[in-house]
């Protein structure tokens, strides 16, 4: 049964709710004589200036509020259900989810699967589009929602239906349309699994998806990550050198064609790909304002411009101290760079980048977000750390302190007896944690 009951979790300091005088506990009941569904209702509903506002205080008495308000104003209230209703499982089986490729024994919240096209909205998440009912489409359009991600992986339906392990994951693509009709944006995502999707298939997915610019925005081409346990899972191969640079080719190809036609690439490929082929990260114009960036498209190239453009601010000074820096294999030759560069401005600034290897996925997930506290605990061990270690945000969840095997950063702190730092992950951000610690 779906969670109808919506109880606020917090209120945010100064805010309308605050004045209000509501508090933690209180359930909101209407807003404008309408029950509220899920979050898609409330932040609609909410844009009206003129609100009256049904709630349910803990003790059972009913407070009504009639509000006046600008447009663009929230009422600062943080629900218990982020969704304001149950989170919706997915139902494929992809041969690519990595969630499918995680060991047993993990915390019980690492095994759901969402494909809620909701989390799409609100947190970036891409959906298949085969767990959304055509009336979820219709209220998408009707809210005018805009942009949703959607993992596309094929065009071609036959090829899709095998992929996703879903009978209707071909015939799903055509709520594309219907979206693309009403005027919802959208952004693409490609998981490329050798032999399957790549070549021929990839080339005709980028031209079948062209039909939908402008409205489809961006397709991203990202490499599929392989773990350690695939055991009774489809077999997939590692792309290689060559393989990254026949996948350039072609998106680089792709890209010269749209922006004759269309003005714009529509098409990019993950970092990972430049990276395995040894080409240099492209410049920032060639991501035409990052419109893939959380998906791992032009966040180097966004954080070393970021990082030379707060470096050429600075004129640097005497201070000292030694410090030590973890990463991943993948970023691990740009940041140990950008490491040095801080030690020529600063000579008194000595830092040791740490590259971690997955011991605990296997060697072949290579970014930083997926690394364990256990594989750093291990390989730091004994290794001058300095006065403190400086962890990127990407390696916990939602806020959280605890990494992907159930230990905590006080876990690091006290089996490594250094301080840690979590650096958000951009380029002025690290600049400033070095300096500032």
């Amino acid at each position: 049964m779906k969670n109808k009951t919506h109880i606020i979790k917090e209120v945010e300091p100064g805010s309308i709710a605050m004045e209000l005088g509501l508090t933690p506990d209180d359930q909101l009941i209407s807003i404008n004589d309408t029950v509220i569904k899920d979050v898609f209702d409330y932040h609609y509903l909410i844009k009206d200036e003129f609100l009256n506002i049904v709630i349910r205080k803990s003790n059972g008495e009913e407070w009504e509020f009639d509000i006046e308000k600008d447009y663009d104003d929230d009422l600062g209230i943080v629900f218990e259900e982020g969704l304001m209703d149950s989170y919706r499982s997915c139902r494929n089986k992809c041969i690519f989810c990595f969630i499918d490729q995680m060991p047993p024994g993990m915390r019980d919240t690492l095994y759901f699967k969402d494909d809620d096209a909701r989390l799409s909205f609100l947190q970036g998440n891409y959906i298949t589009l085969t767990n959304i009912s055509d009336e979820e489409i219709d209220r998408i359009i009707f809210y005018k929602l805009s942009p949703i991600n959607i993992s596309i992986h094929t065009s071609n339906e036959d090829l899709r239906c095998k992929m996703l392990n879903n009978r209707f994951a071909g015939s799903a693509l055509s709520k594309i349309k219907k979206l693309k009709e009403a005027g919802i944006t959208m952004n693409g995502q490609i998981v490329l699994c050798k032999g399957w999707n790549d070549k021929e298939e990839l080339e005709k997915t980028i031209h079948d998806m062209s039909a939908y610019i402008p409205e489809m925005q961006s397709i991203s081409v990202v490499p599929v990550g392989i773990s350690k346990y695939r055991d009774k899972l489809t077999l997939l191969e590692e792309f290689t050198k060559e393989d990254a640079l026949e996948v350039l080719e072609t998106i680089h190809r792709w890209q010269g064609i749209f922006l004759t036609h269309y003005k714009t690439r529509f098409i990019y490929a993950g970092d990972e790909w430049y990276i395995k082929a040894g080409l240099s990260i492209p410049r920032e114009d060639s991501y035409e304002g990052y419109p893939q960036l959380e998906n791992g498209v032009g966040m180097l190239r966004s954080f070393i411009d970021e990082f030379d453009s707060y470096m050429n601010e600075l004129s640097g000074d005497g201070r000292a101290k030694e410090l030590s820096i973890v990463t991943g294999v993948l970023a691990s030759k740009y940041i140990s760079k950008l490491s040095k560069d801080i030690m020529i401005k600063y000579p008194n600034i000595k830092l040791h980048v740490y590259t971690i290897e997955n011991e605990f996925f296997g060697k072949s997930i290579t970014v930083v977000g997926l690394l364990t506290a256990g594989d750093i605990i291990n390989q730091l061990k004994g290794k001058e750390l300095g006065k403190a270690l400086l962890l990127p945000d990407s390696l916990l969840r939602h806020g959280e302190s605890v990494l992907l095997d159930d230990l905590n950063i006080q876990d690091i702190e006290r089996t490594l007896q250094t301080r840690i730092c979590i650096v958000q992950s951009d380029g002025k951000s690290f600049i400033d944690a070095i300096l500032n610690i």
